[in-house]
């Protein structure tokens, strides 16, 4: 132990009436889940099967008066049965129920798109001008409309055709400039190979035109697009209300909406959420609410490593996952390989020689250096590479400097270090010294992934950015107590701090402000580093001086799990960041505590859906 000094206004009700006829239907197609969708005439006559007792009891079968949110239900189970190509029974839906899938204009658009009919799609939007949030989107749509038609007419080699749309239609709706430009340089594509990979796009074909019709479904407008992006930049814009036409896919994405959300309350869930926003539904089921069982995570001793023969100060594992690196006052640093498949951990090799001991460690970006750190009165730093075994540098500026701690440019050509004597410097991998910011106690270093910002914990109970490129630093992060440590997360916008005798804090690096305050850990004036962790670093791990491993969900304030089995003051901890249920763990007791899940788990609790019995073990959390 070292000590220091929503929801959107409803439309008008234009998609159902029950008991009414519909407007009438102009397009009949083949029935296929990506091909025109029928329209569908839901009037009120009964269905008649050779009698006239036959019609009138139908006729005299009194309807269910529908709610909104019932109507809404059907629509959304119809528009799914017609993705899946169950045409016949969307038309039995919606006469049985008096509901109409869409507005009869919407639904000659979209065939209209489908067929590349695009004279008659245009003549469509005028019709539909009357029902869209504003009418000015008009234009926006029959940008993208166009769009297509000059790229298919590219592709099929008819230049002039294109051009023509280009000057003559394109040009006089006075949108989108850049964009314009860009198309004309299309012109000069040699084959249609050449076009299709320039502006990122499917070819003619159902397929191009069902992602333009899903494009024009959503709420997206094509504002500033990227070069040879024409759909990657879109901007939210609402077009036809979901009264008039339904979102694509609406059903599938609430779905996936409930199942995300589902997955976002439980508090042990580490896993890739393969049924998210971005994903498919096929592998979770439906049927059962989503349940993760503590047992998944990593709260069980898997391994104690005892090759330390004195206090463990520090534990980092490598930035790909596959190595651990751990620093003791046993003057040694042991790097272990992690078997990804088994998750055991096997010593590689031993780096000796700091004589004050090993305080604390740092990988490059490209895990091929190792640099490690001693306590107060160490003026010395070594630079080791892994792969090797050699020291590459061993750097010391004056024998009255303190080099404690150090961090990684991500470009991992250049590293800063410093102490509590009065400075740092930036460095190359010689040890050669770049830059020097004079004047500052330094606690603990960061850099932030742009290159040029250096944030540092200081003597002032605060966190300040500082840049080498232009001199200029700023405050970041104010405390009223010591700041002990502090990790960056991932992306660069959350710091987590170790604040003495407060415990463990968040702060948001961008708006400067505390998240929150994490209860339970015991801190005093020791240092102690916890680390963010998990599947998308939801999850953060701290040790804490009364032996214990807490680990908290980012949005929650109690800790989730509390680790024992250390017997003296839990220094370090560390989440490997490829392998979720894998925490690591370096204590004054002398032991590196390896964490995982249960080491039997039955095939409910794998999959994460567990009975009855284990849904005790998954709380719910309200963000």
């Amino acid at each position: 132990m070292q000590a220091n000094g929503a929801a959107e206004n409803r439309e008008p009700d234009v998609s159902c009436r029950n008991g009414a006829p519909n407007g009438d239907s102009s397009s009949s197609g083949a029935a296929h889940s990506n091909g025109p969708l029928p329209a569908i005439n839901n009037g009120s006559a009964a269905i008649s099967s050779g009698g006239g007792a036959v019609e009138g009891a139908a006729g005299a079968r009194k309807k269910k008066h529908l709610s909104q949110s019932e109507e809404d239900v059907i629509r959304l189970i119809g528009q799914h049965l017609h993705d899946l190509g169950l045409n016949k029974t969307v038309d039995l839906l919606m006469k049985e129920s008096g509901c109409r899938l869409e507005h009869a204009s919407a639904t000659k658009f979209r065939n209209h798109v489908l067929d590349g009919e695009w004279d008659k799609a245009d003549s469509d939007l005028n019709e539909l001008k009357a029902l869209m949030h504003s009418p000015s989107a008009v234009v926006r749509m029959k940008f993208l409309l166009l769009q297509q038609k000059y790229l298919e007419f590219l592709e099929d080699g008819k230049v002039l055709e294109a051009l023509q749309v280009l000057r003559a239609e394109l040009t006089p709706l006075k949108f989108n400039t850049e964009r314009i430009h860009i198309l004309s340089g299309y012109l000069m594509c040699s084959h249609a190979e050449d076009l299709r990979a320039k502006a990122e796009w499917e070819g003619k074909g159902l397929a191009s035109r069902t992602k333009l019709l899903d494009r024009l479904q959503s709420e997206c407008s094509l504002s500033n697009p990227a070069p040879f992006q024409p759909f990657a930049s879109l901007r939210k814009h609402s077009y036809l209300p979901p009264s008039v036409m339904l979102p694509p896919r609406r059903l599938h994405t609430l779905l996936k909406q409930a199942v995300e959300l589902q997955r976002e309350r439980c508090l042990y869930h580490n896993t890739k959420l393969d049924g998210g926003l971005d994903g498919g539904l096929d592998s979770v089921s439906l049927l059962l609410d989503h349940s993760c069982s503590r047992k998944q995570f990593p709260c069980y001793t898997q391994q104690i490593l005892t090759e330390h023969c004195n206090e463990v100060w520090f534990c980092k594992f490598s930035n790909n996952g596959t190595k651990l690196a751990t620093g003791s006052k046993d003057t040694t640093v042991i790097v272990w390989q992690v078997n990804m498949e088994t998750q055991q951990l096997k010593q590689i090799r031993t780096l000796e020689g700091h004589a004050y001991g090993v305080s604390y460690l740092t990988w490059s970006p490209d895990d091929t250096y190792l640099i490690a750190c001693g306590p107060d009165d160490c003026s010395e730093l070594w630079l080791w590479n892994v792969q090797t075994g050699e020291l590459r540098t061993k750097m010391s500026q004056s024998h009255e400097d303190s080099l404690t701690c150090v961090a990684w440019n991500p470009d991992g050509k250049r590293f800063v270090t410093g102490g509590q004597r009065g400075q740092f410097y930036q460095c190359d991998l010689d040890g050669n010294l770049l830059d020097s910011w004079e004047g500052v106690r330094v606690q603990c270093l960061g850099c932030l992934s742009d290159g040029r910002t250096v944030l540092a914990s200081d003597t002032h109970q605060r966190i300040r950015g500082y840049n080498f490129e232009d001199l200029t630093d700023r405050n970041i992060v104010q405390e009223d107590h010591p700041i002990m440590s502090f990790t960056v997360s991932k992306n660069g916008s959350l710091a987590l701090l170790n604040v003495a005798t407060q415990g463990v804090h968040l702060w948001d690096l961008q708006d400067r402000v505390l998240v929150r305050k994490y209860q339970g850990v015991t801190q005093g004036f020791y240092t102690i580093h916890s680390c963010f962790g998990g599947h998308n670093e939801d999850f953060i791990a701290s040790g804490s001086e009364d032996h214990k491993v807490y680990i908290w969900h980012r949005r929650s304030e109690l800790p989730i799990a509390e680790l024992t089995g250390h017997t003296r003051t839990v220094n370090c901890v560390s989440w490997n960041p490829t392998l979720p249920g894998l925490l690591a763990s370096a204590s004054d007791d002398g032991t590196v505590r390896i964490w995982g899940p249960a080491p039997f788990l039955d095939v409910e609790e794998a999959e994460g859906f567990g009975n009855a019995g284990l849904n005790s073990n998954c709380c719910s959390m309200d963000s």
